[in-house]
Parts: structure tokens; C-alpha cells; sequence
């Protein structure tokens, strides 16, 4: 049996020159090698390269219409062709024009009459050049791809492990229910809408609202270390369970630290979700807990997640109290302006109420 036949297809090279002689001779020169292509004028070789890219361009300077020059310069603008090895072949012999060829991104510049071996080797090495460029620019494409998979795994991982802590306080919690979603989409889109505040845009950039996004469920992780039967009651705490009940703030926090400090670093992705989880009882008269902190002295996260969390526990039936209407929620939150909120926190929640309101009624208790 006869051994399979592979056949490589010869590399295109297209010839520009407006004289037909120089065009028959180099056609007669590359036909053995190479598949080639001719054109006798700059507008017929960019269409040319339009229909069919090829391998090389052999470009004379002096053509009537558009130049050689102006060719190059159009390729090189276009991303489609500016990897296309352009070859001067003119007789032009000045130094001027050579380096000009050259800076409008030439390969190589070849002044008239040619040596055909030596025209032929430096054909051959450019082809070689752009072969080995462009492996390398495909071995480049695969390790952004490989980087962009494993980013997003590791994406992946930390979303999960967010959500699998979360769940874990969920659990302790007869309360909450769908109020990890809501509170999430909360604070989400009061940030969308604070960010238009030229005071806190420059922080809130779409990194760091999606990072409010993905932290916000670890605002209440301390409540794993709460008693169950504070935490449990049913009914309302007295003031020794409510003083217990505080330290969730100062544990949840405790425990991201404590996870940092395992690692031996500081995690930026966890920088948000220690603030919130320390601060979002605080409030902006300094009345809150657990430090007393108030005005711009909370972080701004924990004073999103602070109105988040009031109107979802206002909207929401909790055992010692029944489900507030949106509208009652609105008042009882405007009588906290300045007060229990931000008074510009306050005025984003009124702009965006309605979202609120539909975010309710998107992840509304089963």
C-alpha cells in the first residue's frame, strides 16, 4: 500500500508593481515556490488583500494613483492586514526612502535590479519570520484563554465559598429566608444609583459594586457563633439577649481576619465584606454598634447594606413582628434620615424605591 500523500498549499504572494515586465518577472521567479498574485496598481492590491490575504507583498513605490507609501500606510491601519510582511521592491535607492519604507512598517526594502538568490532567501526568511509570529501569537491566544478559564474558576470558588458560608448562617436563622438575595440586590443598585454622586463615583466603579454584590451575603455571618436560644426566640429579646445578640457584628468579622491571618495576607476580595459585616449596625448619628462609629466614619459599604437590611426587615414578616407595606417601610426609613442613614444613601433608596419594591416581590418569601 502507498504511503499517504500530505499536501501543504504554497503561500500567496501578491506582486505590486504598474509595469507588466516587472510583474512577468517576478511571477516567473516565485512560480515554483509560491502561489502568486499580481496587481498593477495600489487600489487594485488592496482589494486584492481584501478578498484574499496573502502571505507576503512584493509593493513597488512609483505607481501612478496611489503609491506604494500610501499602500502601506492603509494596511498597517487596518487590523485585518497589519500583520502582513510588506517587502519593498522599487528603484528607489535613496536612504530617505528606505528608512520612510521602513518606519510605515516595511519588512524590508529592496532596491532594484535584484539578485534573484538573494531576493528569494529574504523572501523565504520574512515567510519564516511571520510562520514563527504567528505561532507564537496562537500560543499567546491559548494561554489567555487557559488564564481567562482558570480566573473565572477561581471566580467560581469564591462565589461558592460566599454563598456556602452564607448558608451556613441561613440555616441558624429561622429569619431570613430569601433575605441574603434581596439585601445582595439592595445594595447593588443603591450603589448603581449613589455612583452617580460625584462624591463617592470614583469608588464606586463596577469592580467594586460587584465586589458589594458578592460580599453583602456575609453581612450576618457572626450569627453562626449566636446561641440558639437567643438567636431562635421566638419573641423579642431582653436586653441581656440583645446585648449577645450585638456581638454578631464583632464575630463575623473576627472570623474574616482570622481566615486572613491563616492565609498570611490581606484578601481584597474580603475588604468589603469586612466592613459590611463589622459596621452595617452602625448609624450615622453614632447611636449604633458595635463602636459607636457615625457619619462618614462607617464605611460607605456598611452604610448601604445598613438601609438594605432596616427595609427588608421592615417588609418582611419576622416572629415578633408582620410584613410592613413598601410604603410604610418608605416613611419609617425617611424618619431615620440623618439619624439611623446617610442622608445621600436615604435619597439614592428614594430614587430607586420601585426597584426595591419589584426585588421584594422577585425573591418574596415562599
Amino acid at each position: 500500500m502507498e504511503p499517504f500523500l500530505v499536501f501543504h498549499e504554497k503561500p500567496i504572494i501578491l506582486v505590486v508593481d504598474d509595469t507588466p515586465d516587472n510583474l512577468s518577472l517576478m511571477t516567473d521567479l516565485l512560480k515554483d515556490d509560491y502561489r502568486v498574485k499580481v496587481a498593477n496598481s495600489g487600489e487594485r492590491a488592496l482589494k486584492l488583500v481584501q478578498a484574499q490575504p496573502p502571505a507576503l507583498i512584493l509593493l513597488d513605490i512609483m505607481m501612478p494613483g496611489m503609491d506604494g507609501y500610501e499602500v502601506c500606510r492603509r494596511l498597517k491601519r487596518d487590523p485585518a492586514t497589519e500583520d502582513i510582511p510588506v517587502m519593498f521592491l522599487t528603484a528607489k535607492a535613496e536612504i530617505e526612502d528606505e528608512t520612510l519604507g521602513l518606519a510605515l512598517g516595511a519588512v524590508d526594502y529592496i532596491v532594484k535590479p535584484i539578485s534573484p538568490p538573494i531576493m528569494l532567501a529574504r523572501i523565504k526568511m520574512q515567510l519564516m519570520f511571520k510562520s514563527a509570529s504567528d505561532f507564537l501569537r496562537g500560543k499567546g491566544d491559548l494561554l489567555e484563554v487557559q488564564v481567562a478559564k482558570r480566573t473565572a474558576e477561581i471566580q467560581d470558588l469564591q462565589d461558592a465559598m460566599v454563598l456556602t458560608m452564607a448558608s451556613l448562617a441561613e440555616t441558624r436563622d429561622n429569619e431570613t429566608g430569601n433575605h441574603i438575595k434581596r439585601t445582595q440586590h439592595f445594595v447593588k443598585r443603591l450603589a448603581e444609583q449613589l455612583r452617580g454622586n460625584p462624591k463617592h463615583s470614583e469608588w464606586l466603579t463596577d469592580r467594586h459594586i460587584n465586589l458589594l454584590f458578592k460580599s453583602a451575603p456575609l453581612h450576618d455571618i457572626g450569627k453562626v457563633g449566636i446561641p440558639d436560644h437567643i438567636l431562635l426566640k421566638p419573641g423579642k429579646l431582653d436586653r441581656d439577649e440583645f446585648d449577645i445578640m450585638e456581638t454578631h457584628a464583632t464575630m463575623g468579622h473576627d472570623a474574616i481576619v482570622r481566615a486572613e491571618q491563616e492565609l498570611g495576607h490581606e484578601v481584597p476580595f474580603l475588604r468589603i465584606a469586612k466592613a459590611i459585616s463589622l459596621s452595617h449596625h452602625e448609624k450615622w448619628d453614632g447611636s449604633g454598634y458595635p463602636q459607636g462609629l457615625s457619619g462618614e466614619a462607617i464605611p460607605l459599604p456598611a452604610r448601604l447594606m445598613a438601609l438594605a437590611d432596616v427595609y427588608d426587615a421592615l417588609t418582611t414578616r419576622r416572629v415578633h413582628k408582620p410584613a410592613f407595606s413598601h410604603e410604610v417601610a418608605c416613611r419609617i426609613l425617611n424618619e431615620g434620615r440623618g439619624s439611623h442613614f446617610d442622608p445621600e444613601v436615604l435619597d439614592a433608596f428614594v430614587a430607586v424605591q420601585d426597584d426595591f419594591r419589584a426585588i421584594a416581590a422577585r425573591f418574596a418569601e415562599p
